[in-house]
């Protein structure tokens, strides 16, 4: 009997050896590990973890055990998940909209934190009598640029109705605190700086001393081009919050999804047939792992492992990519550029791909891989 490797060195060891026709997964945990440390090292307050970018038991566990004890939950299963592999972890719930039997099982699984951003919410939280101590961030919304697109179509308050929220959460004697989500893919610090220096102008109409300021997710990760400088976001963060609050400076807190995880995994997919216009399918396409690929646009850093074991050619060429469903729809936007000697078999890899890939599989036509493979490295 041949024994499997619970972790191998890299994906082009394991697609060789196994040859693996189904879509792939590869998660390096050095990578994830380093990703974390970096955060908590760089931004000025407490590192949190939106768990909605990807929930696999791989990520949570490893990010347990690299120091962080506060996670991002958007449902009471998000909850459960990671009470069940952190049970110590404070948990944090912004997504801004419950049912009153979401908010009851939060408030039995301990929940410490909850964002609002209308007076309908904030009624719902006050009738199920949280503890105390719990603290509420009022969620601001400002038409403020620099993402790839924007959450404020859908959630948070006017700085108007900021005020008034925040003023009736320090009334009820829970902790006040304000929150913001700059939007996703977002790389200019000056899109955090506006919002901060907003949510010092709420907090002072309110008459109310902010506790705490968690100023979001949407820290852009690695798609295309060069990655971004999250020390330079880290700093205009600080400086941001230094100019707008002085002495009355709230403690921060982030709550990165993205930026945390996309690294620590790369996407295998492999070819099931090459058309005679050059048109190549794969066994995973925007159903599966390349969900957010017509929004944000594809990866640019692309391997292709050829099934020979060869190097692939130097030359590429424009080609439509589909998926492997029967809908029509499924293809990459755009073309990619692949080598010109790709062939049936050859597998491709996308790196940079642990953010809203696993989590997004709709499993229709039954493709789309959930399976993991754990790596020491990518190259």
């Amino acid at each position: 009997m041949r024994l499997v490797p619970a972790i191998w060195s890299d994906p082009r060891t394991h697609l060789l050896t196994q040859r693996p026709d189904d879509a792939v997964l590869f998660f390096a945990p050095d990578q994830l590990r380093a990703t974390a440390e970096r955060f908590q090292r760089g931004f000025p307050g407490l590192v949190t973890y939106a768990v909605k970018a990807n929930d696999a038991v791989e990520v949570l566990e490893n990010l347990s055990a690299s120091g962080l004890q506060a996670f991002d939950v958007a449902s009471p299963a998000e909850m459960r998940l990671v009470r069940r592999l952190a049970p110590l972890a404070a948990l944090h719930y912004n997504n801004p909209v419950r049912s009153r039997a979401e908010i009851a099982e939060a408030v039995g699984l301990g929940v410490s934190s909850y964002s609002v951003d209308c007076a309908g919410e904030l009624d719902k939280l006050i009738a199920a009598g949280l503890p105390a101590a719990t603290e509420i961030s009022v969620r601001l919304h400002l038409p403020v640029a620099g993402a790839a697109y924007d959450f404020g179509a859908k959630f948070g308050a006017s700085p108007e109705t900021a005020a008034i929220l925040l003023r009736r959460v320090a009334e009820r004697g829970l902790v006040p605190s304000m929150t913001f989500h700059p939007g996703t893919q977002c790389a200019d610090p000056a899109a955090w700086a506006a919002y901060i220096a907003e949510c010092a102008r709420v907090a002072q109409r309110a008459g109310v001393h902010l506790v705490r300021l968690n100023v979001g997710g949407g820290f852009a990760a690695h798609r295309t081009g060069v990655a971004p400088d999250l020390d330079t976001i880290f700093a205009g963060i600080d400086a941001a919050v230094a100019r707008a609050f002085g002495r009355t400076r709230p403690e921060l807190v982030c709550e990165p999804g993205r930026a945390m995880v996309a690294e620590a995994f790369t996407a295998a997919t492999r070819i099931k047939a090459i058309r005679e216009d050059g048109a190549v399918f794969l066994n995973d396409g925007i159903y599966g792992s390349f969900a957010e690929a017509p929004i944000l646009g594809n990866v640019d850093r692309i391997e292709v492992i050829p099934q020979s074991g060869r190097r692939p050619g130097t030359r590429q060429v424009p080609r439509t990519v589909f998926g492997p469903t029967c809908d029509s729809l499924d293809r990459l936007p755009g073309q990619v550029l692949l080598p010109h000697d790709l062939a049936e078999g050859d597998w491709i890899l996308f790196h940079g791909m642990g953010a809203y890939s696993r989590a997004t599989v709709t499993r229709f036509n039954g493709y789309g891989s959930e399976r993991i493979v754990t790596v020491e490295k990518f190259a």
